[in-house]
């Protein structure tokens, strides 16, 4: 259908109408937050309603029901893009640089702190010679979080077209601070030794003739066939911790990236073959944390979800904490995916913990405590409550609280046991 030159007009961001949504014939509400035109086509980058961010998309006008076009409201207010190159997908954000490229602090307590811009690494300069990643200057961080909400037009929207990683390409979920040059490019090629990245396959070509690594830095701390654990130190290895950070920004949406990663461990799981390790996912935490928390971001790339990976991280990240002698919780708030794959790993640690469990030699109940399964499992006693709650198995009865198993839970639980 034709948009009339005054729908056309009126189609500014912020403003919602139909879209026929991108795997099937449905109509969902949407939110138009940008606008390009290549050549005689116009597209719009739009956002599904009460949808997660990752299903953002280019939209052409034929999917688009501008009959139904709603205004922003008076009292929400859609920040506008501020870009040099109208119509292009968005990089990094400018910023203010003070002091020899020390980002300028605002007076906000425990506001947290991002890349600055950092040059491209591209290795087809005219020497041939390869840029390498600007160590950038640190100051002492304000928080140990790594939580924050962006809410600017800028980083709502993918700024990556596509990555190349290893023999994997993958469309990206959410925006990453990668330098303004890569967000042109229809590829980001990235090594998968050394993270680094560059604008082209020529690039990449000549990079991994120079590049030393066949496997994370840092130290092999666990391995069981070809999987195998590195723990990288975020001061000793600052430039492979920082490609890290902005790889996985782009499938984490609710985490933002330090360039002081000094403060952090980084754990990264590898599938190795007679041509490395390459990674498969990754977690982080904090060397010292207030809180308790023995995780800060987690993920596993897309290629190698639902795999069983990801309930393997969180599994060894507990398995640290019982080291440390420590009970430990991931940083909050969690993505969907993390909520999920987490409910999942509590469930069934404390469903075993709970039918593996006997009678005493007078044949009375069992008696376990919250903090005995909180020691035991090393899961903090909030998650250990949560979890019961969430299974419905805390009920009140003659005046005290007692766990109680449905025959249908210990069936569906014996189930998961012999898959695993």
């Amino acid at each position: 259908m034709t948009m009339t030159a005054i729908e056309q007009k009126d189609a500014l961001e912020g403003c919602r109408l139909p879209v026929r949504f991108q795997t099937t014939e449905e109509w969902r509400e949407a939110e138009i937050l940008s606008k390009k035109e290549t050549g005689s086509i116009v597209k719009y980058y739009i956002h599904y309603v009460d949808f997660n961010k990752r299903l953002d998309e280019w939209v052409e006008e034929g999917r688009m029901n501008f009959d139904r076009l709603e205004q922003p409201k008076k009292d929400v207010k859609t920040p506008i893009k501020d870009s040099k190159a109208p119509g292009s997908r968005p990089g990094s954000p400018d910023r203010d640089m003070l002091n020899g490229g020390i980002p300028k602090q605002k007076s906000i307590v425990g506001r947290k702190r991002k890349f600055p811009n950092i040059e491209v690494q591209d290795t087809d300069s005219r020497d041939g010679s390869e840029t390498e990643t600007p160590q950038v200057p640190t100051a002492p961080r304000q928080t140990g979080s790594m939580v924050v909400h962006h809410d600017d037009i800028v980083t709502r929207m993918k700024n990556i077209e596509l990555v190349e990683i290893g023999k994997y390409r993958i469309k990206p979920w959410y925006f990453s601070p990668y330098p303004q040059d890569l967000t042109q490019v229809e590829v980001v090629y990235i090594c998968e030794f050394c993270l680094k990245y560059v604008k082209s396959r020529k690039c990449l070509q000549r990079h991994l003739t120079k590049c030393p690594l066949k496997h994370p830095p840092g130290n092999e701390i666990y391995r069981k066939g070809s999987y195998s654990f590195f723990e990288i130190d975020g001061r000793k290895n600052k430039s492979y911790a920082q490609n890290l950070c902005l790889l996985a920004k782009l499938f984490l949406d609710h985490k933002t990236l330090y360039y002081d990663t000094d403060p952090f461990l980084f754990y990264v799981m590898c599938e190795s073959d007679n041509k490395g390790f390459h990674i498969v996912g990754y977690f982080s935490k904090e060397k010292e944390s207030t809180e308790d928390y023995n995780v800060a971001c987690i993920l596993t790339l897309p290629p190698h979800q639902k795999k069983g990976f990801g309930k393997l991280l969180i599994e060894f990240s507990y398995q640290l904490s019982k080291f440390e002698g420590k009970t430990g919780s991931p940083e909050k708030p969690l993505s969907d995916l993390g909520l999920l794959s987490y409910r999942s790993y509590w469930s069934q640690t404390v469903l075993e913990i709970l039918m593996s469990l006997k009678h005493n030699e007078a044949g009375d109940q069992p008696l376990i405590t919250i903090s005995e399964i909180s020691e035991v499992t090393s899961i903090k006693k909030e998650d250990v409550i949560s979890t019961l709650q969430h299974l419905n198995l805390i009920n009140y009865y003659k005046g005290q609280y007692i766990i109680t198993l449905s025959k249908e839970q210990i069936e569906s639980q014996n189930k998961a046991t012999l898959l695993n």
